[in-house]
Protein backbone atom coordinates (compact mmCIF):
# COMPACT_ATOMS: atom_id res chain seq x y z
CA UNK A 1 0.00 0.00 0.00
CA UNK A 2 1.39 3.58 -1.10
CA UNK A 3 2.10 5.49 1.77
CA UNK A 4 0.10 8.71 1.76
CA UNK A 5 1.80 12.18 1.40
CA UNK A 6 0.44 15.59 1.91
CA UNK A 7 1.74 18.76 0.33
CA UNK A 8 2.32 21.70 2.83
CA UNK A 9 3.19 25.30 1.97
CA UNK A 10 4.85 27.52 3.52
CA UNK A 11 7.75 30.18 4.44
CA UNK A 12 10.63 29.81 6.44
CA UNK A 13 13.34 32.19 7.24
CA UNK A 14 11.59 34.52 4.92
CA UNK A 15 11.83 31.82 1.59
CA UNK A 16 8.75 30.43 0.43
CA UNK A 17 9.04 26.46 0.85
CA UNK A 18 6.72 23.48 -0.30
CA UNK A 19 6.88 19.86 0.80
CA UNK A 20 5.35 16.47 -0.02
CA UNK A 21 5.56 14.65 2.91
CA UNK A 22 4.32 12.13 5.33
CA UNK A 23 1.51 14.01 7.03
CA UNK A 24 2.42 12.24 10.97
CA UNK A 25 5.64 14.20 10.37
CA UNK A 26 6.45 17.24 13.05
CA UNK A 27 7.17 20.55 11.71
CA UNK A 28 10.11 20.00 13.92
CA UNK A 29 11.58 16.78 11.83
CA UNK A 30 10.50 18.09 8.75
CA UNK A 31 12.79 21.61 9.77
CA UNK A 32 15.72 18.76 10.20
CA UNK A 33 15.22 16.60 8.18
CA UNK A 34 13.82 17.89 5.01
CA UNK A 35 15.23 21.55 4.96
CA UNK A 36 18.30 20.68 6.74
CA UNK A 37 17.84 23.21 9.26
CA UNK A 38 19.46 22.03 12.45
CA UNK A 39 19.67 24.54 14.71
CA UNK A 40 16.06 23.45 16.14
CA UNK A 41 16.89 20.77 18.33
CA UNK A 42 14.89 17.98 19.64
CA UNK A 43 15.03 17.72 23.64
CA UNK A 44 12.30 15.93 24.92
CA UNK A 45 10.20 15.64 22.04
CA UNK A 46 7.13 16.11 24.36
CA UNK A 47 6.81 20.21 24.01
CA UNK A 48 8.35 20.42 27.58
CA UNK A 49 12.14 21.57 27.08
CA UNK A 50 11.88 24.21 24.49
CA UNK A 51 14.56 23.17 22.72
CA UNK A 52 12.61 22.66 19.26
CA UNK A 53 11.13 26.56 20.04
CA UNK A 54 10.93 28.14 16.74
CA UNK A 55 8.72 31.18 15.82
CA UNK A 56 5.39 30.61 13.68
CA UNK A 57 3.42 33.95 12.87
CA UNK A 58 5.32 35.26 15.50
CA UNK A 59 4.30 33.56 18.60
CA UNK A 60 6.54 30.80 20.24
CA UNK A 61 5.86 27.17 19.81
CA UNK A 62 7.31 23.58 20.35
CA UNK A 63 7.75 22.45 16.63
CA UNK A 64 8.10 18.98 17.92
CA UNK A 65 4.13 18.91 18.75
CA UNK A 66 3.15 20.80 15.87
CA UNK A 67 1.78 18.50 12.86
CA UNK A 68 3.36 19.12 9.88
CA UNK A 69 -0.48 20.29 8.04
CA UNK A 70 -0.36 22.50 11.12
CA UNK A 71 2.52 24.91 9.24
CA UNK A 72 0.28 25.47 5.88
CA UNK A 73 0.32 29.62 5.11
CA UNK A 74 2.40 29.72 7.96
CA UNK A 75 5.44 32.23 8.66
CA UNK A 76 8.29 29.97 10.36
CA UNK A 77 11.37 31.70 11.76
CA UNK A 78 14.12 29.26 13.14
CA UNK A 79 17.45 30.37 14.54
CA UNK A 80 19.27 30.30 11.09
CA UNK A 81 16.94 32.60 9.96
CA UNK A 82 17.71 35.48 12.79
CA UNK A 83 20.93 36.44 12.15
CA UNK A 84 24.33 34.97 10.32
CA UNK A 85 27.86 34.44 11.31
CA UNK A 86 29.20 37.69 9.90
CA UNK A 87 26.49 39.69 11.55
CA UNK A 88 24.45 38.10 14.41
CA UNK A 89 21.12 39.13 15.44
CA UNK A 90 21.72 42.15 18.89
CA UNK A 91 20.48 38.96 21.04
CA UNK A 92 22.03 36.19 19.63
CA UNK A 93 25.48 38.78 20.14
CA UNK A 94 24.45 39.49 23.72
CA UNK A 95 23.96 35.70 24.84
CA UNK A 96 27.72 35.32 23.62
CA UNK A 97 29.00 38.28 25.35
CA UNK A 98 27.41 37.46 28.56
CA UNK A 99 28.64 33.71 28.51
CA UNK A 100 25.03 32.35 27.93
CA UNK A 101 25.61 30.07 25.56
CA UNK A 102 27.50 27.37 27.58
CA UNK A 103 26.54 23.99 25.34
CA UNK A 104 24.48 25.51 23.41
CA UNK A 105 21.83 22.81 22.94
CA UNK A 106 19.02 25.35 24.31
CA UNK A 107 20.35 28.38 22.94
CA UNK A 108 18.33 28.26 20.13
CA UNK A 109 15.14 28.09 21.63
CA UNK A 110 16.27 30.86 24.64
CA UNK A 111 17.36 33.16 21.65
CA UNK A 112 13.82 32.80 20.00
CA UNK A 113 12.11 33.05 22.92
CA UNK A 114 13.48 36.31 24.21
CA UNK A 115 12.69 37.93 20.28
CA UNK A 116 9.06 37.13 21.00
CA UNK A 117 9.95 38.76 24.20
CA UNK A 118 11.59 42.08 23.22
CA UNK A 119 9.44 42.26 19.98
CA UNK A 120 6.18 42.92 22.52
CA UNK A 121 8.05 44.32 25.26
CA UNK A 122 11.50 45.88 24.51
CA UNK A 123 11.73 46.89 28.42
CA UNK A 124 10.89 43.62 29.79
CA UNK A 125 10.89 43.50 34.16
CA UNK A 126 13.36 40.38 35.04
CA UNK A 127 10.09 38.52 36.24
CA UNK A 128 8.59 38.72 32.20
CA UNK A 129 11.73 37.88 30.81
CA UNK A 130 12.07 34.42 33.27
CA UNK A 131 8.36 33.97 32.62
CA UNK A 132 8.64 34.41 29.07
CA UNK A 133 11.95 31.82 28.82
CA UNK A 134 10.21 29.35 31.25
CA UNK A 135 9.44 27.05 28.81
CA UNK A 136 13.34 26.64 27.83
CA UNK A 137 15.61 24.66 30.09
CA UNK A 138 18.71 24.92 30.50
CA UNK A 139 21.20 22.67 32.23
CA UNK A 140 24.61 24.42 31.99
CA UNK A 141 24.08 28.10 32.92
CA UNK A 142 21.68 28.12 36.15
CA UNK A 143 19.96 30.44 34.24
CA UNK A 144 21.42 33.90 35.34
CA UNK A 145 23.96 34.54 32.47
CA UNK A 146 20.66 33.57 30.18
CA UNK A 147 18.81 36.57 31.68
CA UNK A 148 21.30 38.26 32.21
CA UNK A 149 22.16 38.17 27.83
CA UNK A 150 18.13 39.16 27.38
CA UNK A 151 18.93 42.29 29.54
CA UNK A 152 21.39 42.99 27.59
CA UNK A 153 19.78 42.43 24.02
CA UNK A 154 16.66 44.92 25.37
CA UNK A 155 19.16 47.69 25.96
CA UNK A 156 21.66 47.53 22.77
CA UNK A 157 17.91 46.37 20.55
CA UNK A 158 16.52 49.91 22.32
CA UNK A 159 19.68 52.02 21.57
CA UNK A 160 19.92 50.88 17.54
CA UNK A 161 15.58 52.21 17.53
CA UNK A 162 16.77 55.40 18.65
Amino acid sequence: MKEDKIQVNFNVNGKAVSVTIDPKKTLLKVLREELSLTGTKEGCGKGECGACTVIMDNKVVNSCLIPICQAEGKEVLTIEGLGTPDQPHPIQKAFVETGAVQCGFCTPGMILSAKVLLDKSPSPAPEDIKESLSGNLCRCTGYTKIFQAVQRASRNLRKRRR
